[in-house]
């Protein structure tokens, strides 16, 4: 099976070149799986439909000449989202401030699930203010999933940048 990371190296160069970047490429489903891809602007302006589409027809073009999947697959281009998932070692700064729900490979002081503000990053670790009180640090390499939790504030955050 091929790696998630092969195809977003292998679209990445010309996704760039338009102006975007890569959030994360996921493959998902059994018979006729569904290969999806977030993106967003590199100018922090929001994606619209027509940037989905025209990522889609390039992205399928390379994909057409690569064929780096065996079988028939469904290519979905989409933004991340306003409570958008956490893929880069970025993310973790830019949304500093903002709650966020992470899961870690393994237990991690006796547990694998972790919510609370983003601090930002100490080095090569995750840093979270708890709900509960106290702070986690997780290692980038534990963590399977993370994503920001839709709250007041980034709600208002978000507006604030499409407004700019």
């Amino acid at each position: 099976m091929v790696e998630t990371r092969q195809i977003e190296q292998m679209i990445e160069p010309s996704l760039a070149a338009m102006g975007y970047e890569i959030v994360r490429v996921q493959i998902s489903g059994g018979q006729r799986p569904t290969l999806q891809i977030m993106i967003e602007r590199t100018d922090g302006r929001e994606i619209t439909v027509d940037d989905c589409a025209d990522s889609s027809r390039a992205i399928s073009a390379l994909l057409d000449v690569e064929d780096p999947l065996p079988s028939a697959y469904e290519l979905e281009v989409s933004s991340p989202g306003i409570d958008r998932p956490l893929t880069r070692a970025k993310d973790f700064e830019r949304f500093a401030g903002h709650k966020a729900r992470i899961e870690t490979r393994r237990p991690i002081e006796g547990r694998k699930r972790f919510q609370g503000r983003l601090v930002g990053r100490s080095g090569e670790q995750v840093v979270v203010a708890l709900d509960e009180g106290g702070e986690a640090r997780l290692p980038m390499t534990e963590i399977s999933k993370a994503k920001l939790v839709l709250t007041d504030e980034l709600i208002a955050a978000a507006a604030h940048n499409a407004n700019r």
